[in-house]
């Protein structure tokens, strides 16, 4: 009874309502715009005639996204960083904090681009898939390719800023990226019939684009946090150590979350092209859930490593009981969009009888997913604006192994048993990643230095 008194005293701060939502609100529609692309992206290609285009387009995004979030520490790390040397009014730091991931993005670009033949065989080998699905796939990394130094970068401007507590600029950056790639997407493929190929330039262009709006973006944030900015310092990455590890424990936590779902994606394809493509949009329905409810895990990384430089734990308290009451809203939010109109959304994004047909069987698994993934969204941000990276990592290693022989188990369950073995690992870090959070709060070391 008493523990349920200081929640509702804790849900009533006002003050923590308008702080959380000042970042999540903005977060919310800008991130929901990421897979709103997607939706456009898998709607005209998903109009084209043959599902191995829309397969091809599939698996090209799954293995560049793959790249993409294997690089998401630049994000992560970032976040955590810069929030905290935002708490203690720490100007020099928070440059630093900036400039060497982006010298890191630029590095792991140039790297990507050296290895990409042997990389991009690696992740189609493992396909059993038609050559003509197979052939749209790599025409479609091999344009995507282009764009990743600029997209790395935006990942580091997004996670600096929402450290920084500044919503507005990723919202707009995200923003302006995705409707520009929305009008390319429409202008390329559509307009000028340039198929699977327009969609990769279209996002290409896109990612260019805001990268300079992003680094238009940065003044005022500087200006107020003054400080010195040591170039030499951050590109030969001195005391670069701390970050180092975060981005390492993150990238190996990111590589064992992307095998899951370069998994899901193996599994869909030894089923048919029909299978990959209905599995395909359904993952949209994932990424809108993911992104909207990310807007609050954000406000949790931010405000929670504000409250972690200031050592504020009352603080803490307060915006933990806000966030997380608030994304269980939403994801009932969700679970009721995708019952009551999910079959609608699944007939805008393709015309193919046989891949509306496959993806309305395993519709349910979507509708039912929000209530099970808020949870690991929620203590993703809890951690990553803590820096414990380590602890994110051993708890993901910890679920992919639990979870691989599960998805064998399940393979006589078609792609019911690839949705159900997904649905479990998501349960499964949530508990693990959430009993250690438990754990290092109640022996009050979740404060303590690391």
């Amino acid at each position: 009874m008493a523990a349920g008194s200081e929640l509702l005293q804790l849900w009533r701060d006002t003050p923590t309502h308008k702080r959380v939502w000042a970042i999540a609100l903005p977060m919310i529609l800008s991130n929901i715009s990421v897979p709103l692309v997607g939706l456009v992206d898998t709607a005209v290609i998903g109009h084209l005639d043959g599902a191995h285009f829309l397969g091809g387009v599939a698996v090209g995004s799954t293995l560049f996204t793959f790249i993409l979030w294997a690089a998401g520490f630049l994000r992560m790390g970032t976040t955590g960083f810069a929030a905290q040397a935002c708490g203690a009014d720490d100007g020099t730091a928070l440059r630093r904090v900036l400039l060497q991931p982006l010298w890191l993005a630029l590095l792991i670009s140039v790297l990507v681009w050296s290895l990409q033949t042997p990389l991009l065989n690696l992740g189609l080998h493992l396909l059993d898939s038609s050559q003509a699905l197979l052939d749209q796939a790599r025409l479609y990394v091999g344009i995507r390719l282009y764009s990743l130094p600029a997209a790395l970068a935006n990942f580091v401007l997004i996670g600096w800023f929402i450290g920084a507590q500044n919503s507005r600029a990723p919202f707009i950056l995200l923003l302006a990226v995705n409707l520009c790639n929305v009008a390319l997407d429409l202008l390329l493929v559509v307009g000028l019939e340039w198929g699977v190929a327009g969609a990769a330039w279209a996002t290409v262009i896109s990612d260019y684009l805001g990268l300079l709006l992003g680094l238009a973006l940065l003044r005022p944030i500087l200006r107020r946090y003054p400080g010195r900015t040591d170039w030499l310092r951050a590109f030969l990455l001195r005391g670069a150590a701390p970050l180092i590890r975060v981005n390492r424990d993150i990238l190996i936590r990111t590589l064992a979350l992307e095998s899951v779902f370069y998994l899901l994606v193996v599994q869909g394809a030894r089923l048919g092209d029909e299978v990959v493509a209905a599995n395909a949009v359904l993952l949209n329905f994932l990424l809108l859930t993911s992104h909207g409810l990310d807007g609050l895990a954000h406000a949790l990384e931010a405000l929670g490593g504000h409250a972690l430089g200031r050592q504020d734990k009352q603080a803490l308290r307060k915006v933990l009981v806000v966030s997380t009451l608030w994304s269980l809203l939403l994801s009932c939010g969700f679970v009721l969009v995708f019952l009551l109109g999910g079959n609608a959304i699944i007939a805008l994004l393709t015309d193919l009888p046989e891949v509306r047909q496959q993806a309305g069987t395993y519709l349910p698994w979507m509708a039912v997913m929000p209530l099970a993934a808020v949870w690991s969204y929620l203590l993703d941000g809890l951690f990553i604006g803590a820096s414990r990276a380590r602890a994110m990592r051993n708890a993901m290693l910890a679920a992919l192994l639990l979870y691989l022989p599960l998805a064998w188990s399940l393979q006589s369950f078609g792609n019911h048993g690839v949705w159900l073995g997904f649905l479990c690992f998501m349960l499964l870090r949530s508990l693990l990643l959430g009993g250690w959070f438990v754990h290092l709060w109640r022996a009050d070391r979740w404060m303590a230095p690391r």
